[in-house]
């Protein structure tokens, strides 16, 4: 749900901006890093810091993905279906 466009190389404080602005960041949010990007290792300290300040918790991508009748909103965060009664 959030980019931190560390492939574009900008420089730790822009990743920083970018992960902790992001227009969409909220519960559930997937953020979005690359394994080579350049200033993520000096920038990571910091994100995760500002996400807990937030109120945010981190935690493994197998407790945010939802499983059954689900759909996604257009933020791309999972929404359950609740089946009529």
């Amino acid at each position: 749900n959030g980019d931190s466009l560390d492939w574009k190389e900008y420089g730790v404080e822009h990743e920083i901006k970018q992960v902790l602005n992001h227009k969409h960041l909220g519960n559930g949010s997937i953020i979005l890093f690359h394994n080579d990007a350049k200033y993520t290792p000096q920038a990571l300290d910091s994100i995760i810091k500002g996400l807990k300040s937030k109120g945010y918790e981190i935690v493994p991508i197998s407790e945010l993905i939802l499983r059954g009748e689900y759909q996604m909103d257009h933020e791309g965060r999972q929404k359950l279906i609740c089946p009529e009664i």
